[in-house]
């Protein structure tokens, strides 16, 4: 293994890289915004030289003396040409063949963006699908999309919890611009922390994601881009208030210091404090809140000499209290008279990105990311307390080149991670430091036509997980025009935060059983999984409209995973799986546009995920195996001034899911083994006024459908069936809102 290593890190040296243009075709729009086109035509003119631009819109095309005119074509865009006298970084902007078709394509391409070219199977969500709903933060952002599941996660705050192929997020890598993010202390609430107005695009990728990124991708990857503070508008407010007595206000405040230099100052802050019990249960159904969030971006950008760099810093307060309505923090904390909660988190963060491309060799380049962040929070329910501190630094260091031309490219570098826990829980204090230091290679080749494929290893040595090898390989057969085969195996490992996870156990009378084998972490091993899958995608034309035909099917295989038993009503169980544990997860997928700027997607999500329990092998609890969804959204015509109407439905079928047994307790605080389906409806209506203002009013589970024995002994908090756990489904009811948006 040492020796494989060690010709992985040197095969920069023994490269003969031709010389190559590489570059990026854009839309050219009134802000300069880096809208790529995927599939622009690039070759040379009298020649067979040629390629299309990547989903990204980037290419690259081998330079001969021979030739020196580039033309650049793409359909409903004028045909550019332009005169290269060597190899160098193209960045062309192509002009729309008319106003009105500009409009129309962006909007298409703005929203939701899929590729057949691309090796992994990655959907990128762009800001006009994020226009569709609120999306206050992150994790309202997937509302509008299939390939991410949006459940209730616990009674009392609210949270919405994310999933993929069948698996909670704790097995998703969830990064900001390919940093780290969502994890470990974070990673319970870390989606509420990112405010949707400063996400410029999400790249969400199914199964094991790139070994450059990390070893802990299981299911997935979900990766957010922000804003640039060169692209983004100067000035940008949104304001937003709901009737369960939300209010949100973010203003981005950007800067063009120099030809080179860009700043942004972000500021975000959110309150709800009314007192909200619409099923009568005595509860809140939101938690009472207050944030702060404050981030200052730094852009730095020489295309000529070849550098690019980000820096970015962050504070964050957060706030909530949580319980019965009538508690008071002042005069109720631990005692009887209330059942009542506080989660205060506070968080530090900062990341640099730095990147370098060879003037001489614009194929080759560097790069190098670092993130620090602290995240500190105290939180009690009811007598139970729970307090983390997590420290995290994070490096990674790589390069980019070629072998032989650039069809064959490969990535390598290093990479070096450090997390500190302190918890304290009930008393009882877990400390532990998590190092860990790896080496990667991933080769990638590409051949539009036929056949792409993406083929990496890395060995990481963790001082508890042990020293270990993953690989991981993604495939790409285009047998027909428009119509691409996909394929991909990958494995995963992670280290389980098991309270920090399960945040919501603490909610409830369950007595935490920790069942460890003598492993390093609390007890247990590591976790270990295999995720393989395959899926075909289909682009068409009907009746002169575009759409796309997709299925998809990937299963998941753990080796080892820290299983959580919530079977026994009393207690929650953490053991190391012993037995079977696995994921199926099938998706089709069609979406059309059926009349001119009216857009249908429908999709259909079959999961069956088990595991073995201490009672046997059971389907996921809190899971429905079926789910049907729909998305209408259409558009009226833009005016000369970008003045128009938006209108967006989405609709989720639920079919039912199974819930933990409750069995062992008395009639009046038992649940039925299954909770029947249902379905959700939201909605949007935007009116844009002009380019700089626009105004939008929505609803989510407009037919108010709620959960009402969302809390299992409401009536009793402080006795033996306490339990807010259990949620299946919304419990807050019909939710109505308004807002603003001002771009200057």
């Amino acid at each position: 293994m040492k020796n494989n290593l060690f010709l992985f890190l040197l095969v920069p040296m023994f490269i003969n890289a031709q010389d190559t243009i590489q570059g990026m075709v854009m839309e050219a729009n009134a802000e300069n915004k880096h809208i790529g086109l995927a599939g622009a035509n690039v070759y040379w003119q009298d020649s067979p030289i040629g390629t299309m631009t990547l989903e990204d819109g980037t290419f690259s095309i081998p330079y001969s003396k021979d030739y020196n005119k580039l033309i650049i074509s793409f359909v409903g865009f004028k045909t550019d040409t332009l005169t290269l006298d060597g190899p160098k970084m193209v960045h062309h902007w192509l002009q729309p063949s008319n106003q009105l078709d500009e409009v129309v394509v962006e909007q298409k391409r703005d929203a939701v963006q899929k590729t057949i070219f691309s090796a992994q199977n990655m959907v990128t969500i762009n800001s006009a699908e994020l226009l569709k709903a609120a999306c206050c933060n992150l994790s309202e952002s997937f509302e509008t999309n299939p390939a991410i599941d949006v459940n209730f996660n616990d009674a009392l705050t609210g949270t919405k919890q994310i999933e993929m192929l069948g698996l909670t997020s704790p097995y998703l890598l969830i990064t900001q611009e390919n940093i780290p993010m969502v994890r470990g202390a974070s990673q319970a609430y870390g989606l509420t922390f990112t405010p949707g107005t400063w996400v410029e695009s999400i790249q969400i990728t199914k199964g094991a994601g790139s070994v450059v990124n990390g070893y802990e991708s299981i299911s997935g990857q979900i990766n957010t881009e922000l804003q640039k503070p060169l692209t983004d508008h100067p000035i940008f407010v949104n304001g937003y208030a709901n009737m369960n007595g939300r209010l949100e206000l973010n203003t981005h405040l950007n800067t063009k210091l120099s030809d080179k230099w860009s700043t942004g100052l972000y500021l975000h802050g959110n309150r709800r404090d009314a007192d909200v019990d619409n099923n009568d249960d005595g509860f809140l159904d939101n938690p009472l809140s207050n944030q702060i969030n404050v981030m200052n971006r730094w852009q730095y950008q020489d295309l000529e000499k070849g550098w690019v760099s980000f820096f970015n810093v962050r504070f964050l307060d957060d706030e909530k209290q949580v319980g019965q309505t009538d508690f008071d923090p002042g005069t109720d904390k631990f005692t009887t008279n209330a059942w009542g909660s506080e989660i205060g988190t506070q968080r530090f963060d900062g990341s640099l990105k730095l990147g370098y491309v060879f003037p001489e060799m614009p194929f080759q380049s560097f790069g190098f990311q670092m993130s620090y962040s602290h995240h500190a929070q105290d939180s009690y329910y009811g007598f139970n307390t729970y307090d983390i501190d997590h420290e995290s630094i994070y490096s990674n260091f790589l390069f980019n080149s070629i072998i032989g031309n650039t069809k064959h490219k490969f990535t390598t570098g290093l990479s070096f991670a450090y997390d500190g826990y302190d918890e304290l829980v009930n008393g009882d204090t877990f400390a532990r430091s998590d190092r860990s230091a790896g080496a990667f290679f991933e080769y990638s080749y590409t051949n539009l036509e036929k056949f792409s494929l993406t083929a990496g290893a890395r060995v990481d040595t963790h001082n508890r997980l042990g020293t270990f090898f993953t690989p991981r390989i993604h495939l790409r057969y285009t047998p027909w025009e428009n119509g691409s085969f996909r394929g991909s195996f990958g494995m995963g490992r992670r280290a389980a935060n098991i309270f920090a996870e399960n945040q919501k156990m603490f909610a409830s009378s369950r007595v935490i059983q920790l069942n460890g084998n003598g492993g390093d972490i609390y007890g247990f091993d590591g976790e270990k999984a295999v995720n393989y899958g395959f899926g075909f995608i289909q682009k068409f034309n009907l009746f002169e409209r575009p759409g796309d035909f997709s299925v998809d099917f990937y299963r998941t295989d753990f080796e080892n995973q820290v299983v959580v038993d919530w079977e026994n009503p009393s207690e929650i169980s953490f053991s190391n799986l012993d037995g079977k544990s696995y994921a199926n997860s099938l998706q089709v997928e069609l979406n059309h546009e059926v009349l001119p700027n009216l857009e249908v997607r429908t999709a259909y999500k079959f999961y069956d995920v088990k595991t073995e329990y201490q009672t046997g092998l059971l389907q996921k609890p809190l899971q429905a195996k079926h789910r049907f969804f729909t998305n209408v959204g259409y558009n009226t015509a833009s005016k000369e001034n970008g003045s128009q109407w938006r209108f967006d439905y989405t609709f989720n079928l639920l079919g039912e899911q199974r819930l933990p047994s409750t069995s062992s307790n008395p009639v009046e605080y038992r649940l039925q083994d299954f909770a029947g389906g249902y379905s959700l409806m939201n909605a949007q209506v935007t009116k844009v006024f002009s380019d700089k203002f626009e105004v939008y009013v929505g609803g989510e589970n407009l037919t108010n459908f709620r959960q009402y024995n969302a809390i299992l002994g409401a009536d009793d908090p402080f006795g033996p069936y306490f339990d807010t756990s259990i949620v299946y489904a919304p419990i807050f009811g019909r939710m109505l809102y308004t807002g603003f948006r001002l771009k200057l």
